[in-house]
């Protein structure tokens, strides 16, 4: 009887006219979605945009959709960890959703990631939880290479400072991420943890982007992340610098997509490549 019951809530969630976190509908979300954390950031992202409307604000979750030089695009707040991220990549699946940018801050743990310069992931350590829930540990979160040479080449245009990369994701700020906990409290081998990642090349912390990276190559999605570097490990530096830029390459970034996937169908292409070329 109740795994009757379960299976009826899981039909009536997944196949509502409406998606039960979300609350946005088919035909108000774009194909091209920009994933940042907090709901406030919503505004400052659609203030780089031609136009834009909120189609729905529902607990963490705000969602607006507009249009760029002429390209649709959506932007929806996951609230912070990867388990409300990854609700997010769900209902946005469902409703048609097929390109997903994440655009947030993190922390650099490498000399040269200075606060201000952005990162753009090229995979991700899957340091979280919610990942695991849908696969094995060892499969890879790997960016989409269209999503990456995009960004890329957005940050060049912007003339922004930006490195290409591995990013570890984590489900806590503060013992995940090598920092003090309450009172000065240090999680278990969390000095080792942090010159483990530093040695292997990782460049920043975050807490979202593998979760995203993960669920969107098991749903066949496209995905990248750009971070802003807030926080630089090395120096204990903190400072809110470049918010915008993370949101205007990411911005910039779809519209090339756009254009790259005009390139694709008129080649007959399998996929973007290199030899097709950028053009917005």
């Amino acid at each position: 009887m109740s795994g009757e019951s379960h299976d009826d809530t899981d039909d009536e969630v997944g196949e509502a006219e409406t998606q039960y976190h979300l609350e946005v509908g088919d035909d108000e979300v774009a194909d091209a979605v920009l994933l940042p954390g907090d709901p406030e950031r919503v505004e400052t992202v659609t203030d780089e945009w031609d136009e834009a409307t909120v189609v729905a604000d529902h607990r963490e979750y705000r969602t607006a959709t507009g249009t760029d030089d002429g390209t649709p695009i959506s932007v929806t707040s996951t609230g912070i960890g990867s388990p409300s991220a990854a609700i997010a990549v769900e209902e946005l699946a469902r409703v048609g959703a097929d390109t997903l940018i994440r655009v947030g801050s993190c922390g650099g743990i490498q000399p040269e990631t200075d606060i201000g310069d952005l990162v753009i992931t090229s995979g991700a350590v899957r340091q979280e939880g919610t990942s695991a829930e849908y696969i094995r540990g060892d499969y890879p979160a790997v960016a989409d290479h269209a999503v990456v040479a995009a960004l890329v080449a957005a940050a060049e245009r912007l003339d922004y400072d930006y490195h290409v990369g591995l990013t570890a994701s984590t489900d806590s700020f503060y013992a995940g991420q090598s920092r003090d906990g309450f009172e000065g409290f240090r999680a278990r081998g969390s000095e080792d943890d942090i010159e483990e990642l530093v040695a292997a090349g990782v460049l920043n912390f975050e807490m979202e982007a593998s979760a995203l990276l993960t669920l969107a190559n098991i749903y066949g999605l496209r995905a990248g992340a750009v971070c802003t570097v807030y926080a630089d490990r090395t120096t204990g530096e903190f400072r809110v610098e470049g918010e915008r830029r993370a949101v205007r390459t990411a911005t910039l970034a779809v519209s090339l997509l756009a254009a790259m996937d005009e390139r694709v169908e008129e080649s007959g292409a399998d996929a973007w490549h290199a030899g097709l070329g950028i053009d917005s």
